[in-house]
């Protein structure tokens, strides 16, 4: 008798979770319904599998509205009317277009009608009319009653207690922006839209038994079901005309690559290129290498630099394929990390773009595997503490101040008002439902059926169909995700190559990381944490880190890159992987200890460092089945966290261990460090791979600082603001010179070594003034004065003051004073002058001016307001002597006393630890521009 059941899904209307709604459902005695949220299909994936767990029936359908008007309610036959009706709401969806009265026809769906909707249409075969049960009084006085074959219960099932009908009505004024005493009622759903006993339901309707026959002959009627988990494979069957084909092309191009990977391929890597097609085969999994292959090989053929990461490094085959440039042979990287035949979960490529080539890279897979097939993943913004207590303050009509106090009232609840306490009330009930549906940062799922067939799609700005259901959904209906990222690292070293070639006339074989491996210079920017601009390694954090470990290969990049985790960081074992590999008694105490666990984890001393890490721990250590480690494996992710995965094994863990002989605190050690994982983790691959990027970007930095740091500029910079890499520059001989209306293009240029500040820096420089300069210059050639400028480019008085005090026409030769009495000589301050062709060339009018005179501290001034900074040394505009003048490279003969430095404030960040509750990090540059790292504990004391 259920066939209008609503879900938080229904965004900003239900307000019931799917558990709540599935123990309601059962609890008062219906063995089927069906789920209908409001124009979404987000929960119907996940409702069908819980309520099978739970032995009851799923039926799934859409209740198709305009706003909140209710035209009808479509309710799926079968999965191929699922199919129709999404294909349906689809249509609707991109196009905008409101729904008809009367629905179109359908072979595998019914369709309801409210009964106060209808105007007497000739109904179709599978076409009802419901009827709620407030319309059963005036039923014998409507015409309905003349088809009551036609009839089936329609009472909406949307609340379980009053509580949920007021927040409700909350989320609908939230929805509308409005006061809730100022909610239309046709806004809001009725009252009285509870679930109740089936048996009261039967009684409700009993006078018209007809109704009750109908309905039943629906829910009978209806079937859905999935196939889920291990067995579910729904992704692009084969890349070629059939799996067997895409096997032997999958072998053809891996063996291609081996000749370029390996020469002179070993034993070892043949059996492990063995190995790995074969469970690849075995796994169905042929056509999604042979996608990401595919992809990778359209990047190259543009020119579009990647990097393939994630636990797909771990695969040699994906190495051969160019998707990755990680070896796995030679860094003991482990396949079953990334694909086992105990696996249940999908695999995924991470694969990296520069954030200007992303875009097309993306339609080139929808153009090539059509929008019915393709979609990018959806996911759910849900209410948060903070925002929902403002948006309730909001509808209840509270000033700004007293929804202040609110979101710090939960500290002491008592303090606050009447209307604050319904307030943090209802937030708790609200927070956490999603709020509507948003776009998955990566995630595109190519599927072998189309998408309709498990979701409608909706059509954000992007222009491409977004799945109405996130990526756990997709993984458990068996939809492998395609991680399609962008970064500026990137486009940094795109930008940088060709930035080298232009002012150098040199090429670089970027790829070429074995070379970098073993060059000097890369090794002295390292073991120093000089790294100032490159990827991943130039957080004060991170630097400190190098400079500890004062590492200076490869391998210790790439366990720096993951033991920086917060994760490990928490266990100590940061700290003490640190000890271990500066101090080799220490190293060999640790494994006098526990020789077992640490010839397991040798390469890094002992240490848990890598998600392998736990897998190996947990299979070889443990004795847990590869299955049961992958869990543990999936539980470490933040991802699946909220499906209690990471703990089920925990009990067979340490029974395991105590049965091999192993005490308990020494278990209870190990079972802590795999814990600290359990918010933070990388896979040694996903390690390797930003290594590998960090490695390119430190010979860049290391051979070509210069054209780096522009080509850095020029991509919004990096962990700190621009003024920061502009300084770096000239810490390497730079000249920084402003930017110049005949010189310079949008972007910074270096020629030689002096970098030319792009136009396109100056704050509040209008996107259409720099579009007709560029433009009028690349035309008619440079400006010859301001007055040329004037005439060639028609733009306000404001936007050449702009150009004039950033420096643009220093090579008129005249000082700014002189140009801005010039400018508005020249120019109606009041209105932009009209475009129009001149027929003879008018020269302005002359005015004899006293000496005007610049200088370097207005320039500097003008510098910080236009650029944010300036371009002379900070410690030049202080109008007080220095009271000390210490520097960074004194600080080494001061070890244990107490010294005073001035410095140049750069960032600073604030972290909670175990110790002292507050830790303070600054970064700072001192008098000769060489940066200064510190970190103080910051103690609180207890105020009683």
């Amino acid at each position: 008798m259920l066939l209008n059941c609503h879900t938080v899904y229904s965004f900003c209307y239900g307000t019931l979770s799917i558990d709540e709604l599935l123990k309601e459902i059962k609890n008062n005695g219906y063995d089927s319904f069906v789920l209908t949220d409001i124009n979404n299909t987000s929960a119907c994936l996940e409702t069908v599998r819980r309520a099978e767990e739970k032995k009851i029936k799923p039926i799934v359908g859409i209740d198709f509205r305009n706003g909140v008007q209710q035209k009808y309610v479509g309710i799926a036959r079968n999965n191929e009317g699922f199919k129709e009706l999404n294909e349906h709401l689809t249509e609707h969806l991109h196009s905008g277009r409101k729904f008809e009265n009367e629905a179109p026809e359908f072979h595998n769906a019914y369709i309801v009608y409210p009964l106060r909707e209808y105007t007497g249409w000739k109904l179709r075969e599978n076409e009802f009319i419901g009827v709620s049960i407030p319309e059963l009084q005036g039923l014998p006085f409507s015409s309905a009653k003349n088809i009551m074959h036609k009839l089936v219960a329609l009472h909406p099932a949307t609340f379980i207690f009053k509580n949920h009908f007021n927040a409700h009505r909350l989320l609908r004024a939230i929805d509308k922006n409005t006061l809730l005493s100022k909610l239309p009622v046709s806004e809001q759903s009725m009252q009285d839209a509870v679930i109740m006993p089936k048996e009261k339901m039967h009684s409700e309707y009993s006078y018209f038994p007809s109704i009750i026959k109908n309905t039943e002959y629906v829910l009978n009627d209806c079937s859905i079901s999935f196939v889920y988990g291990k067995l579910a494979n729904k992704n692009r069957a084969h890349y070629t005309d059939s799996i067997a084909n895409d096997i032997v092309m999958l072998r053809s191009e891996a063996e291609k690559g081996l000749l370029y990977r390996y020469p002179n391929p070993s034993q070892e890597v043949l059996q492990r290129m063995e190995k790995e097609l074969d469970i690849i085969t075995q796994k169905k999994f042929a056509s999604y290498f042979l996608i990401n292959w595919d992809i990778v090989k359209y990047a190259r053929s543009k020119g579009y630099y990647y990097v393939g990461r994630g636990s797909g490094a771990n695969s040699m085959v994906a190495y051969l394929l160019n998707i990755t440039d990680v070896d796995p042979i030679g860094l003991d990287l482990y396949f079953e990390r990334f694909i086992n035949m105990a696996r249940a979960n999908a695999p995924d490529f991470d694969i990296d773009f520069s954030w200007l080539d992303r875009d097309d890279i993306t339609r080139y897979i929808f153009d090539t595997y059509g929008n019915k097939h393709t979609a990018l993943l959806g996911t759910y913004s849900t209410f948060q503490h903070d925002a929902v207590i403002r948006e309730l303050g909001k509808v209840f009509g509270l000033p700004p101040n007293e929804i202040d106090k609110l979101q710090s009232a939960h500290k002491n609840p008592d303090s606050v008002d009447k209307m604050g306490k319904l307030v943090l009330k209802y937030s708790e009930l609200i927070k956490g439902m999603p709020s509507h549906l948003s776009i998955h940062a990566s995630g595109i799922i190519i599927s072998e059926e189309p998408i309709s067939c498990y979701t409608a799609t909706n059509l954000p700005p992007k222009g491409y169909p977004t799945t109405q259901f996130s990526m756990l959904e997709a993984e458990d209906i068996g939809l492998y995700k395609f991680d399609i990222l962008s970064q500026r690292g990137l486009g940094k070293i795109k930008d940088a190559l060709t930035i080298i070639k232009d002012n150098k006339g040199e090429e670089i074989d970027i790829h070429n990381i074995q070379g970098f491996k073993e060059d000097e210079e890369i090794k002295k920017l390292l073991s120093t944490g000089k790294c100032i601009g490159c990827f991943y390694l130039e957080s004060p954090a991170m630097r400190m880190l190098l400079t500890k470990l004062q590492a200076d290969d490869y391998l210790r990049l790439v366990a720096a890159s993951s033991i920086i985790r917060p994760g490990v960081a928490q266990s100590g074992m940061m700290r003490e992987y640190i000890v271990r590999y500066r101090n080799k008694e220490v190293r060999e105490k640790a494994k006098a200890d526990l020789p077992e666990f640490y010839d397991l984890l040798e390469e890094t001393y002992g240490v848990m460092v890598y998600q392998e890490d736990v897998i190996k721990v947990a299979h070889f250590f443990a004795g847990l089945s590869l299955a049961e480690a992958d869990c543990l494996r999936r539980g470490m992710s933040w991802k699946f966290k909220q499906r209690d995965e990471f703990f089920t094994v925990k009990e067979k863990f340490f029974s395991n261990c105590l049965a091999k002989g192993y005490k308990e605190k020494t278990i209870s050690d190990i079972w802590y460090q795999i814990e600290t994982f359990a918010n933070f983790a990388f896979s040694k691959g996903h390690s390797a791979s930003y290594a590998v990027e960090s490695y390119q970007a430190l010979y860049l930095k290391a051979h070509h600082p210069l054209e780096y740091m522009v080509a850095t500029l020029n991509n919004g910079g990096g962990f700190y603001r621009m003024e920061l890499y502009i300084h770096e520059a000239r810490m390497h001989g730079a000249e920084i010179v402003p930017p110049c209306v005949n010189n310079s293009p949008a972007l910074c240029t270096i020629k030689d070594k002096t970098v030319y500040l792009g136009i396109s820096l100056i704050r509040e420089l209008e996107a259409g003034t720099l579009d007709m300069l560029l433009m009028q210059r690349a035309c008619n050639g440079p400006f010859k004065n301001l007055y040329d400028f004037v005439k060639r480019v028609p733009v306000s008085v404001e936007q050449v003051c702009l150009l004039i005090r950033s420096g643009a026409f220093r090579f008129t030769g005249k000082n700014k004073k002189e140009l801005l009495w010039e400018a508005y000589s020249l120019i109606n301050p009041v209105k932009k002058p009209k475009v129009a062709q001149e027929l003879f060339d008018v020269k302005p009018k002359q005015y004899a001016l006293p000496a005007l005179h610049d200088s370097w501290l207005d320039d500097a001034f003008d510098e910080m307001e236009l650029f944010g900074f300036s371009l002379c040394s900070p410690f030049r505009l202080l109008k007080n002597e220095l009271p000390v003048r210490t520097t960074a490279r004194d600080l080494v003969k001061y070890v244990n006393r107490t010294v005073e430095i001035v410095g140049y404030f750069v960032n600073s960040k604030t972290v909670s630890t175990i110790k002292v509750q507050r830790m303070y990090f600054g970064t700072f540059i001192d008098l000769e521009g060489y940066w200064i790292d510190t970190a103080f504990p910051i103690y609180i004391r207890n105020s009683l």
